[in-house]
């Protein structure tokens, strides 16, 4: 964990998704995926490869889901396949990590506004919007409905204006990504490097005494 926080506490929060709230996929999730790309699972790592280096575009939403998977596969998926895609991909980014969401309703009963800021496209948007933890939030932001990705500042400014707070060192950013928070520490925001420790994000969101 690194923590670039403030001694005076701080007026809101922006808490990012996956590898925070939610969990990170399993070896299992991605082989599902890969054999339903119809691709080798032992070309996982190829697979990967093809994933990651269109996911940008498609989490900016510049790219429709067919499109997108067209791009990874190099051709495009019939419509029964396209289903069959979108429904694994969505399961490997929809399972929570309860001891973060624990922390998070302990933080809502402080009073402390939360707002979430994830890199996803818009049906995962749309599955996630429906999450009970999405309660706890004042406002959810996604790249696919801002047009831009985290690290680009662009997203930052978002989130921070939706929090309503005018110094950007009294807000907090979580991240599991140290690109995402050295962005947000350029803008001048505190960060939290989220390392997997549900206690090192509950001392950061305690009040100080």
């Amino acid at each position: 964990m690194t923590s670039h926080t403030s001694d005076a506490g701080v007026d809101a929060v922006i808490l990012d998704y996956n590898g925070v709230i939610g969990l990170q996929p399993t070896t299992d999730q991605w082989l599902r995926l890969t054999r339903t790309a119809l691709w080798s699972e032992d070309d996982l790592p190829a697979f990967q490869r093809a994933f990651w280096n269109a996911r940008p575009a498609y989490d900016a939403g510049q790219l429709s889901d067919l499109a997108y998977w067209a791009t990874v596969l190099g051709h495009h998926p019939g419509a029964r396949r396209l289903r069959e895609l979108r429904d694994a991909d969505t399961d490997m980014w929809t399972s929570t990590d309860n001891r973060v969401v624990e922390v998070l309703h302990h933080t809502h009963e402080s009073g402390l506004p939360m707002l979430l800021l994830s890199n996803a496209p818009r049906h995962l948007s749309n599955v996630l919007d429906r999450h009970p933890w999405r309660r706890l939030m004042t406002h959810a932001l996604y790249s696919a409905r801002l047009q831009v990705c985290k690290p680009d500042p662009a997203a930052y400014q978002h989130a921070m204006n939706a929090t309503g707070t005018a110094d950007p060192h009294r807000i907090l950013f979580v991240d599991d990504r140290a690109d995402n928070c050295r962005a947000a520490r350029r803008l001048g925001l505190c960060t939290l490097h989220y390392t997997g420790r549900p206690a090192d994000l509950a001392a950061a969101l305690e009040p100080p005494n």
